[in-house]
């Protein structure tokens, strides 16, 4: 499957793995770049070093292309930005900001940028800035959220601009690839079925959780303070629920959560901690290695796609 974006980034297969906070770090970017896809070390609040280490370590164990993402909310997005310079890396995704003061330092560095957005304003002025690609993300996905469903927004935006589209949100297997494909988008960004992989070092008991998830068990936090997160029905989403209908402020329901989503993923507290995971949650069953995955994926896609 050969497309825009396949042949920008050098790679297989138009798949491409979310860079998730505390997940996406380099065995399972490594993992899912040596499959065909594009992996991603997901550089959240990380200081620059660290992000550094995380890129030489997966340089360890593919030889494959695989990218960053910037996290422009960060305290650390500046040294991050350069980083990415500095080691060499091929590809750049952007989340919660605009990167266009980093644009002229990257695409001078032969980086291909590609912000996350979520509205047809959004990619219009990435597109304006020199973005090579645009990921067009659903209110399906885990994690931070727009409003629009994928469904809506990725035949929206591939209207609008004339590069490549990625579709993200909502898409778990080979048939949310193929109807990715049938509203325009050139490749997809997936994140909660490569949290479940093998190669994710994600706790136990949070792959248990997505694997036991049913279509139901998907909540949405903050939207009252226009921040709103996807993840998976616990104790602390009905807390913040609760505590968000009795009107508390912004910062008293981020006390709440703060360090919760490191308590999830390290720690396996599916309790207390952030369970992040898209609307997909209820079709993942079992854990795969992330070649397992993207060969019954691509499988299950050509097929449908007749390819």
């Amino acid at each position: 499957m050969k497309t825009r974006v396949t042949e920008m980034l050098g790679i297989e297969y138009p798949i491409i793995q979310g860079g998730m906070a505390w997940v996406a770090e380099h065995n399972l970017a490594a993992a899912v770049s040596a499959a065909g896809g594009l992996g991603l070390i997901g550089g959240a609040n990380a200081p620059g070093e660290v992000v550094r280490e995380e890129i030489r370590k997966a340089k360890e164990l593919t030889d494959k292309p695989f990218g960053v993402n910037v996290m422009l909310m960060s305290p650390y997005a500046d040294d991050v930005a350069k980083v990415v310079v500095e080691e060499g890396v091929k590809a750049v995704t952007t989340g919660a900001g605009n990167p266009e003061k980093y644009m002229e330092m990257w695409k001078a560095a032969g980086i291909k940028v590609i912000p996350v957005v979520a509205s047809v304003a959004l990619a219009r002025r990435m597109e304006k800035y020199g973005a090579d690609a645009v990921v067009a993300e659903g209110t399906e996905s885990g994690g931070h959220i727009g409003e629009q469903t994928t469904m809506t927004l990725v035949p929206q935006v591939v209207d609008a601009v004339s590069i490549p589209v990625i579709a993200a949100g909502g898409i778990g297997d080979g048939r949310g690839i193929a109807a990715a494909f049938m509203l325009g988008a050139e490749a997809v960004q997936m994140g909660t079925r490569f949290v479940v992989s093998k190669e994710s070092i994600v706790h136990e008991n949070y792959k248990q959780r997505i694997i036991k998830a049913k279509d139901i068990d998907s909540a949405v936090t903050g939207r009252t303070h226009g921040h709103p997160v996807r993840c998976l029905r616990n104790k602390m989403t009905r807390e913040y629920n609760r505590l968000e209908q009795e009107g508390k402020s912004f910062e008293e329901l981020e006390y709440l959560t703060l360090g919760t989503l490191r308590k999830a993923v390290m720690e396996g507290d599916i309790n207390d901690g952030t369970v992040m995971a898209g609307q997909i949650a209820g079709m993942i069953n079992k854990e795969q290695t992330c070649k397992e995955m993207i060969d019954e994926m691509m499988e299950q896609a050509g097929k449908l796609l007749h390819i």
